[in-house]
């Protein structure tokens, strides 16, 4: 089968032949229609993530149809499907096992013509979005839901800030909260992925490049937020207490700005603020994330669908953030 293999540091993206795999007991091959790419995907490439060997095939999110099942999995055979890739969760829902891993690293992922899954981790694919479209959905999907459902307790009426709004995060969070009743703004580094966001929702946006951005968004919210979901931190993230309602809660789920700075105390514990992180999801958090995405009719936003042999184009797009919404290889 033709797969994306991380080769090597000096060659981290080769397309190539390799051996398909054979499903064991409880386990599936899900012939892959589409894999989509997460910010992870492009951190490996360039060797700034934790855990990697060579050779590996790259992908947490994909979607298609299983082609061959295992003893106890046959019930699956010849299903549309998505692969959860939140894999050994354990028995707390409230962090993940040591044993917890995600689909693409260490094991072989989604970024080839099959993948070798257990059958635990499949779910149907909702039937009102294209293979494109589904597997766009899972990691970003879980990581969004969980931020804003299980960890924020989002509900109708609050106002939320979704810091980064380009990200595949970005625009789940975005089109989740908004499908949840909140009212959504938004932060870009761009003024077109401002006005993108404003299209799917958003009440309004702000270039966090502005040296006055904070003060904006108290303007455009009219006063503050119940609920701030940040995946960079760095300096700017010290100004976002201030932007906090009593009781708000903040959640973040990454820090590629850098870290948490050195943060005024006062208006945490005056205002009795929350600061929560979060990864991924249990098993739980992705079957309720697929109710409200059938429920809500919620389509992905795409930014483009590249085929297998242009791979390398969707890293580097990935790599200078010019998309809005997710990038898709089409197996």
């Amino acid at each position: 089968m033709k797969a994306i293999v991380l080769e090597s540091a000096e060659n981290p993206l080769v397309i190539k032949e390799v051996a398909k795999p054979t499903p064991g007991p409880g386990e599936v091959l899900v012939q892959i229609k589409a894999a989509a790419l997460n910010r992870r995907d492009y951190w490996i490439t360039v060797g700034k993530y934790a855990g990697i060997k060579y050779p590996t095939i790259l992908g947490a999110d994909g979607a298609g149809i299983v082609a061959e099942a295992g003893e106890g999995a046959g019930d699956w055979l010849g299903k549309e499907v998505i692969i959860n890739p939140s894999h050994n969760w354990g028995e707390h829902p409230e962090f993940q096992s040591k044993e917890f891993k995600i689909l693409g690293l260490p094991e072989d992922g989604t970024m080839a013509e099959y993948v070798l899954v257990k059958a635990k981790y499949l779910y149907p694919k909702p039937a009102h979005l294209t293979f494109e479209q589904a597997s766009a959905l899972p990691l970003a999907g879980l990581t969004s839901y969980r931020a804003l459902f299980t960890k924020a307790h989002i509900k109708k009426g609050d106002k939320v800030l979704v810091v980064g709004v380009g990200a595949g995060t970005g625009s789940f969070l975005l089109q989740f909260a908004v499908a949840a009743g909140a009212q959504v703004f938004v932060t870009s580094g761009t003024g077109e992925k401002i006005e993108q966001a404003k299209l799917h929702g958003a009440c309004a946006g702000v270039n966090y490049k502005a040296q006055d951005w904070a003060q904006e968004l108290k303007h455009f919210s009219g006063g503050g937020f119940d609920i701030v979901v940040d995946s960079a931190l760095g300096p700017d993230f010290a100004k976002i207490p201030d932007l906090c309602n009593p009781g708000g809660r903040i959640v973040f789920f990454g820090g590629t700005a850098g870290n948490i700075p050195e943060l005024n105390a006062r208006p945490i514990f005056w205002k009795q603020l929350q600061i929560l992180g979060t990864t991924m999801g249990t098993q739980e958090d992705f079957k309720a994330m697929l109710a409200f995405v059938n429920e809500h009719k919620i389509v992905p936003v795409v930014d483009e669908v590249f085929p297998l042999a242009e791979a390398k184009k969707a890293f580097d797009k990935m790599g200078a953030a010019k998309q809005f919404g997710k990038l898709v290889i089409k197996i």
